[in-house]
């Protein structure tokens, strides 16, 4: 029987809502089951899905039943499968049903966290899991919420490194905006250009510094660079080390770049985004080898730590340079508690003023797989990333554009770039896998990300079949 639509003015019942509750979950379990029967990349035309949709909102309310006809109809047609096991593109984003409940839960409780007193689960329990996370990880004890330091869930790594920015430029409050000058690899992420334009320096003051064979930061040429600037009057006050960069996953050397801005009293932030997650297990715990030496650190466990969008882990040596920067306190947010000095107020370590109960989906996650589970999952991921680069060395008509790190696999095809760019074009046509791209020395070369929740060794043979296919077929440029 069909649903009646609701009343005018009438909210969703209790038992109506438990009804399509149940529904929903029905429906993101049916989803995560047969994704990787969908193709993976979108095939609408832009407009499509605005087009299929009514131009404006209903009189009357309608019934739920109908929205979620709507799902099924118009919108799954108009999603890029990132769950799908045969999602290889970008970076994972690979979320688990525990962190779906802790999200919905989340939703549930409505929590506005800006300050302890509005909910002081919500902080605590942040705190609590930043803290488990340290201890995760192995990070330097620095960033303990029991010393000077602490973390935080950040929207994305792009917000914890403005937020990083903000902190470093108050701290060099004595030199003025046009003397200040930031440094990053020609290989750091663009966030770093963008939070110099919202922190109003301007990108002409951040100094992208050149790399080295491994694609990794110079430390001699950001030295060079920075004793360069201090003796034109400028001051450096803020350096980006990368911990797996985007295009080829390479790795800054810390200790050496923790040295030269230390030299320079400079503040040195470490973007971890995607990478971090490996030091959950021991053997991969050279990835932070000089991490010590940071100010900064921030990565995502929603890039590889079965965590959805959004959960940026954003952590400071010393949370006081971080709440002097961005603690504004109008009378209305003025209370016993925050002013007793015992607890924390997150308001004050983030942009924005609200926030989420985002420790919750983090929580979940890490109460259910444990360490053990945690580990097992990532180094399976970095095992099938090694076997996926073995068979591309010995392939004929491909090769390796970067060594293998950690679960990203860099390839192109030998016969140059108009070969590659077919093959990438003929993968993603087929539907079955998705693919992007990079540019190393020049070069275009495609990426092979593999972290996705479900992806299992079938998947990697699958993809690795339907691109020696594609080789093997001798229709590419150049190809006999």
């Amino acid at each position: 029987m069909s649903q009646q639509p609701p009343e005018p003015g009438f909210h969703m019942s209790s038992e109506e809502f438990r009804r399509w509750g149940r529904e929903v979950i029905d429906w993101i379990a049916d989803y995560h089951e047969r994704v990787e029967t969908l193709p993976v990349l979108s095939r609408v035309e832009p407009g499509a899905i605005r087009r299929a949709l009514p131009e404006h909102p209903p009189e009357q309310g309608e019934g739920f039943e109908r929205m979620l006809a709507d799902l099924d109809e118009k919108v799954l047609p108009g999603i890029t499968h990132w769950q799908s096991p045969n999602f290889f593109a970008f970076f994972p984003a690979n979320v688990s049903y525990p962190s779906i409940l802790g999200e919905l839960l989340s939703a549930g409780l409505g929590v506005q966290g800006m300050l302890w007193t509005t909910s002081p689960a919500c902080t605590e329990i942040e705190t609590l899991v930043l803290d488990w996370v340290v201890e995760l990880l192995d990070l330097p004890r620095t960033f303990h919420s029991s010393g000077a330091g602490g973390g935080v869930i950040q929207d994305s790594a792009s917000s914890a490194t403005l937020c990083a920015l903000l902190a470093a430029r108050h701290r060099a409050a004595e030199a003025p905006a046009e003397a200040l000058v930031a440094y990053a690899s020609t290989e750091a992420h663009s966030s770093v250009d963008k939070a110099m334009e919202i922190a109003g320096l301007g990108r002409d003051r951040l100094r992208r510094i050149a790399v080295d064979a491994d694609r990794a930061l110079d430390p001699a040429a950001l030295s060079a660079a920075m004793a360069e600037d201090r003796a034109a009057g400028r001051r450096p006050f803020f350096v980006v080390a990368t911990v797996g960069t985007t295009s080829s996953l390479a790795f800054d050397p810390l200790d050496a770049v923790g040295a030269a801005a230390r030299a320079e009293g400079a503040w040195l932030h470490v973007d971890a985004a995607m990478a971090g997650t490996a030091a959950v297990c021991p053997e991969l715990r050279w990835i932070h080898r000089g991490l010590e030496q940071a100010q900064s650190y921030c990565f995502n466990p929603h890039k590889w730590m079965f965590t959805n969008f959004d959960c940026d882990c954003f952590y400071v040596s010393d949370r006081q340079a971080l709440i002097d920067a961005l603690s504004v306190v109008p009378e209305y947010l003025r209370n016993r508690a925050s002013e007793s000095g015992q607890v924390i107020d997150y308001r004050d370590w983030q942009v924005p003023l609200g926030r989420r109960f985002r420790a919750l989906k983090l929580w979940f996650v890490i109460r259910h797989y444990g360490i053990r589970g945690l580990r097992a999952h990532v180094r399976r991921h970095v095992e099938l990333a090694a076997g996926f680069a073995r068979w591309v060395e010995s392939h004929p008509e491909l090769e390796l554009a970067a060594p293998c790190r950690l679960n990203l696999v860099c390839f192109r095809h030998r016969r140059g770039d108009r070969a590659s760019e077919d093959l990438l074009e003929a993968l993603n046509a087929s539907e079955k896998l998705y693919l992007t791209h990079t540019r190393l020395d020049g070069r275009y070369v495609l990426r092979m990300s593999i972290g996705q929740t479900r992806t299992e060794s079938r998947h990697v043979e699958q993809a690795r079949e339907a691109i020696d296919a594609i080789v093997s077929n001798g229709r590419l440029p150049g190809s006999a």
